[in-house]
C-alpha cells in the first residue's frame, strides 16, 4: 500500500471524507488503506545549471516536447498538494531510493505538500504489483502528480500516463520526452523526464580513485547493463584515466574492470552478491572499488576489510550521506540532489504550466554541494581528506570540469571492440553520451548481458 508521508494531514483528510459521505450518500470511495508517517527534514540538493559534456558553459538541457500542458484538478484551498512517489528499492537504502524520497521531502517542506510513497516496487519484492495499479491507487488517494523513479519502470509509467492523460507524471532517468532521443513518445504529453548529469559525479569519483590507488587497479561493481549504466562506467573510466596519466603522470595503463551484479541492488538468488564481487576485486589486486549500485554493500565491506588492516578504499553512490556507512575507508560520494528539480516540477503543475519536458540537470559549478541549486554533487570522504595533496588535485580537477578546460568526452576515443567512438578533436553530443552502445576501450568487462 502506498504510504502518506505527513501525519498532520490525516485528521483533516478523515474529516473531509466524512463530510463528503454525509453530503453525497451513495458515492463509492475506491481509495485503499494507507499508513501515515511524519516526513523527516530533507537533506537534498538541486536541479541547476548544467553542461553538455565535460564543459560547463551550457545551461541544463530542458526540452519541451509539446506545447499543451497537462491538466490537473486543483486542490481545495484547505488541502495540501498531493503527489505520488514510486521507489524501486527501500526508502532508507542510503542510496538511489532514499535520495528520491528526500527529494520528495524537500518538496513537502517547501510547500506543505503531501507525498504518497510506495517503496520496494520491483519484481522480487512486489511480483504481482504493476506500475499502472500503483498509479491508480495513488490517484484514488488524491495524487495530482506521479514520480516513477527507476529506469525499469518505463513500460508501466508509459502505460499509466496513457491511461491517465490528465495526471502529470515524471519518469526519472527516462528519455520518453526527449524530442531528439531514440524513445520519444509524442503522444504522452503528460509524461516528463528528469535526470541529473551524474556523468560529472562519476568522473570525479574516477579521479579520486586514481589519485588514491597504489596498485593501479580499480574495480567497479555495476548493476544491470543498459545505456545509463554503460555511460556512467565510461565516465568513471575517463576520470580515472585522466587523473592517472595527466595528474599523477603515470606512464603505465591503469587497470579498470567492471563486474555487473544483474540488478540495481542485491536480490539473493537472482543477482550476484555485491559483497562477494567487492571481495573478488580486492582479492584480485584492486585497492579501490567504486559502487554503481543503489545500496551500500561496497563501502560496508570495504570498511570491514579496512578495519582488518587492509589499505583498501571505496566510493559509494547516489546518496549524500552514504560515506557514513564506513567513513574511514570512504574517498567520497557522487550523489543526486532531486529536491529542487522536483520542487520546480510541482510548481509548474500547481500553476498550470507543466508540460512534457526532458531535463538533464547538471552541477552548479559555483558550488556543487548547494542544496538548492545543484542537481549533482560530490562530498569528500575521510579516506581522501587525510591526504591534503590529493584533495587539492581533485578540487583542481573539479574546477577544470566546471570551466571547460577539462573535456573528457573529446576524441580520440574508441569503443571496447576497437571501433571509433569519437575522432580526434571531436566532442560528443548529448545523444552520443546518453546512448552508450558499448564500454570504452580500456575498460575490462562485458558491454552487454548477451
Amino acid at each position: 500500500m502506498a504510504k502518506r508521508r505527513n501525519a498532520r494531514w490525516s485528521f483533516t483528510a478523515l474529516l473531509m471524507a466524512l463530510l463528503l459521505v454525509a453530503a453525497a450518500c451513495g458515492d463509492d470511495d475506491s481509495s485503499t488503506d494507507t499508513t501515515t508517517g511524519a516526513a523527516t527534514p530533507a537533506t537534498t540538493q538541486a536541479a541547476a545549471p548544467a553542461t553538455t559534456q565535460a564543459a560547463a558553459e551550457e545551461p541544463a538541457t530542458t526540452q519541451a516536447a509539446a506545447e499543451e500542458p497537462a491538466t490537473t484538478q486543483a486542490a481545495a484551498p484547505d488541502e495540501p498538494f498531493k503527489f505520488g512517489m514510486i521507489l524501486v528499492g527501500p526508502e532508507n537504502d542510503r542510496g538511489w531510493s532514499q535520495a528520491h524520497r528526500e527529494g520528495g521531502e524537500y518538496v513537502e517542506d517547501a510547500l506543505g505538500a503531501e507525498m504518497i510513497l510506495l517503496d520496494l516496487v520491483n519484481p522480487a519484492d512486489r511480483p504481482d504489483v504493476t506500475i499502472e495499479s500503483i498509479v491508480a491507487d495513488m490517484v484514488s488517494q488524491g495524487a495530482q502528480l506521479i514520480f516513477a523513479t527507476s529506469d525499469d519502470m518505463k513500460d508501466g509509467i508509459e502505460a499509466a500516463a496513457a491511461q491517465n492523460p490528465d495526471i502529470p507524471m515524471v519518469w526519472s532517468s527516462g528519455d520518453s520526452a526527449w524530442t531528439d532521443g531514440k524513445a520519444f513518445q509524442a503522444d504522452l504529453t503528460n509524461l516528463a523526464n528528469s535526470m541529473g548529469r551524474m556523468e560529472f559525479g562519476k568522473m570525479i569519483a574516477g579521479c579520486a580513485a586514481a589519485l588514491t590507488t597504489q596498485s593501479g587497479s580499480i574495480g567497479y561493481v555495476g548493476p544491470l547493463i543498459n545505456d545509463e549504466t554503460r555511460r556512467l562506467v565510461n565516465s568513471v573510466y575517463l576520470g580515472a584515466n585522466h587523473c592517472w596519466s595527466e595528474v599523477r603522470g603515470e606512464t603505465t595503463s591503469i587497470e579498470f574492470a567492471v563486474n555487473w551484479i544483474g540488478f540495481w541492488f542485491n536480490i539473493p538468488g537472482v543477482t550476484l552478491d555485491p559483497t562477494a564481487v567487492t571481495n573478488d576485486f580486492f582479492d584480485g589486486g584492486a585497492d579501490v572499488v567504486i559502487s554503481g549500485i543503489d545500496t551500500t554493500e561496497v563501502v560496508v565491506r570495504t570498511g570491514q576489510r579496512f578495519e582488518g588492516g587492509e589499505a583498501v578504499y571505496a566510493i559509494p553512490y547516489d546518496f549524500e550521506g552514504a560515506c557514513s556507512e564506513a567513513p574511514a575507508t570512504c574517498l567520497g560520494v557522487p550523489y543526486f540532489n532531486w529536491g529542487p528539480s522536483y520542487l520546480d516540477i510541482v510548481g509548474r503543475v500547481m500553476d498550470g504550466s507543466f508540460s512534457n519536458t526532458f531535463e538533464w540537470n547538471g552541477p552548479d559549478w559555483s558550488d556543487i554541494n548547494n542544496q538548492d541549486t545543484s542537481a549533482v554533487g560530490w562530498v569528500h570522504g575521510d579516506g581522501l581528506l587525510g591526504h591534503p595533496d590529493r584533495v587539492a588535485q581533485l578540487d583542481d580537477f573539479i574546477a577544470g570540469l566546471g570551466d571547460g578546460s577539462i573535456s573528457l568526452y573529446t576524441g580520440p576515443l574508441n569503443w571496447q571492440d576497437g571501433s571509433a567512438f569519437l575522432a580526434d578533436g571531436e566532442t560528443a553530443t548529448d545523444q552520443q553520451i546518453w546512448y552508450a552502445d558499448q564500454l570504452l576501450e580500456g575498460v575490462v568487462g562485458v558491454s552487454s548481458a548477451e
